[in-house]
């Protein structure tokens, strides 16, 4: 196979940069072999006469299983998903329940437009911002921000009487769920041990689609009472109540709290998390730990400072501003986003969150989605939110599938094996629509396309069920392309809808909240795209046409994913840098895996074959 990874391979940016101590990130990086072979190593891969060496070599592979404690947080923060996906999931029953509850009158398509895309572009704006604010703050104080929005959100959804009121209060939400897509990931990253970190972050997405299938349900529980659509928004306050209560036991991660000089509290927060008390060898560990994080912090800090020394010298400049001032601070976030960019392993990591997180867009679920209404429709399902709730279930169900997955298969592997199948979906779709005859609307070839829009506005937005002159009925096709939705979904609840928020694990510490927080903007970013593009383009390019763009999308993902995306499962977040510092890093990260796989086997007296 080509050296995906190779060094220097046609990107040397690198070699110029400063280097700690006169050592490449490469070689601070524990060797993956070294507690196979360390004969005086513990049980947990720290050695035991705690020279510095040692110190820095963990190895977590051992670890059986999350404590109590690491899954009540993990619970506790997922909260935040279970809001994400009911208030973005609410909307679709909400419009058609509202009638002339707003402005005295019934919603224009311009209204729909605007209350349903003004979630995605104020949830564009909050991401950078919180990304800031998670470094200035802490992650808890970002989720609990999240919070505050959503209860405030929902509230004022509930109590509009004027369709200004009701997109103020999505605007809101909006930056709710800005805040929360990006901070809770990003939590329960740092606290995770390495081993189930991918399991762990993925219960966030677990949360997200029960959060739709919940407000499906709610939406078709509340179909029919007056006013029904109040409940629905307003219910979304409930759980940011219960999460707000569960913040005051929630630690702050230790990661941050050694980044923020706290490393007494850091010590104690890693115990709990890995069970140390009156384990020592598992309190080693934390030791370990606490030594790499420091390390790593001290690295990242020398390395901006000789960065910041250099820039000012060349510039005739000095950074003489008062600690504690706006100038300061904002001159804190440039250097930040100076360092994201100027650094070559934080810009390749950056490249490849962007790149997962503008495809997890890009490649057309949510325009499928938005379209499943009325392709469910034409199969003869007459409720526009069963049929949707339909398509929730298929989301969460397979989610379940990543969530056993991902750690065991890897992030790499479960993208190229997903992606395919999404790419066989849409090709389905795309073949189908052209056998399907959904009526020209009389106005003979060139309004065919517009009539199908209009059929799509109608059926999803105004909740037609579908039983006019121009329902396909119980047409072949129709039932292929229900099945070629159905296959996409569930290959995108496997990959595409899990992997990219592991983003987290790809940025050092000094740069993770602003790297992270950067990515989610390009999800929303690419989310407010789709949803300006999808009608036009089932105008211009057809159905048929529009569902072969996204296959050709997903296949581009494919070949991009295969040439820059490295194996990231199980190593620790310091660990992952060392992969990006002089290239990609793919063969060297699947060299590690092989070898951390081979360990897992010899570890369960599974004979090895061959990887």
């Amino acid at each position: 196979m080509r050296d995906h990874g190779a060094r220097g391979g046609g990107d040397d940016s690198t070699a110029h940069e400063p280097l700690i101590g006169g050592r490449s990130s490469r070689d601070r990086l524990p060797s993956p072999t070294a507690y196979e072979y360390d004969e005086g190593a513990t049980d947990f891969g720290v050695g035991d006469d705690g020279d510095d060496h040692h110190g820095e070599d963990v190895d977590e592979s051992k670890i059986a299983s999350p404590g109590l404690f690491i899954w009540a947080l993990t619970f506790s923060a997922g909260v935040s998903g279970l809001l994400f996906g009911y208030d973005t999931g609410v909307i679709s029953s909400t419009l058609v329940s509202i009638g002339t509850d707003l402005s005295g009158r019934a919603l224009t398509t311009l209204d729909k437009s605007l209350v349903t895309s003004a979630t995605s572009l104020f949830a564009l704006l909050a991401s950078p911002v919180t990304g800031v604010l998670a470094d200035a703050w802490g992650r808890k104080r970002v989720i609990l921000v999240a919070d505050v929005l959503f209860l405030l959100g929902s509230l004022g959804q509930a109590w509009a009487s004027s369709v200004w009121g009701m997109i103020l209060g999505r605007s809101i939400v909006g930056l709710a769920v800005g805040s929360a897509s990006f901070v809770v990931p990003l939590y329960i990253s740092e606290l995770s041990p390495s081993p189930f970190r991918g399991r762990l972050v993925t219960v966030s997405s677990l949360f997200i689609t029960g959060g739709q299938v919940v407000a499906y349900i709610v939406g078709w529980l509340f179909s029919a009472t007056p006013h029904g659509w109040k409940w629905m928004v307003g219910l979304g306050a409930l759980p940011a109540v219960l999460q707000c209560l569960t913040l005051g036991f929630m630690p702050e991660t230790p990661r941050w709290l050694v980044k923020a000089s706290r490393k007494d509290r850091a010590r104690r927060v890693l115990r709990k998390v890995y069970g140390a008390d009156g384990d020592v060898r598992k309190d080693k560990l934390v030791e370990a730990l606490l030594r790499r994080v420091e390390r790593e912090v001290l690295e990242e800090e020398e390395a901006a400072n000789s960065r910041r020394r250099i820039r000012n010298s060349s510039n005739d400049a000095h950074d003489d501003h008062k600690p504690g001032s706006l100038a300061a601070s904002l001159a804190t976030v440039h250097d930040g986003f100076g360092e994201l960019i100027a650094v070559g392993a934080h810009r390749r990591a950056l490249a490849i969150a962007c790149m997962l997180q503008g495809y997890q867009q890009l490649c057309g679920f949510n325009s499928l989605m938005y379209f499943s209404a009325t392709i469910f429709a034409l199969v003869g399902f007459r409720s526009p939110t069963l049929t949707s709730l339909a398509i929730a279930l298929t989301n969460f169900a397979f989610t379940l599938v990543a969530f056993h997955s991902i750690d065991r298969v890897g992030r790499r592997r479960i993208l190229l094996l997903s992606v395919p199948v999404m790419v066989l979906g849409l090709g389905l779709c795309s073949v189908a629509f052209g056998f399907l005859d959904l009526g020209d609307g009389g106005g003979g070839e060139e309004s065919a396309a517009g009539a199908v829009v209009a059929r799509v506005v109608r059926r999803v937005v105004e909740g037609d069920g579908g039983g006019g002159a121009g329902a396909a009925g119980g047409s072949p096709w129709a039932v292929v392309i229900l099945l070629a939705m159905v296959i996409y979904v569930a290959s995108y609840a496997v990959g595409m809808g899990n992997v990219p928020w592991q983003q987290s694990e790809l940025f050092p510490l000094s740069v993770r909240s602003l790297g992270s927080a950067t990515a989610t903007a390009t999800n929303w970013g690419s989310n407010f795209l789709i949803g300006l593009t999808f009608l036009p383009m089932m105008e211009t390019l057809t159905p048929q046409g529009t569902f072969a763009f996204y296959a050709l999308v997903c296949a581009a993902c494919w070949w991009t994913v295969y040439r820059i995306y490295p194996e990231t499962a199980g190593l620790g977040l310091e660990d992952v840098g060392g992969l990006l510092a002089d290239g990609w890093g793919v063969d060297e990260s699947l060299r590690r895996w092989g070898e951390r796989r081979r360990r897992m086997r010899m570890d369960a007296g599974v004979g090895i074959g061959e990887e």
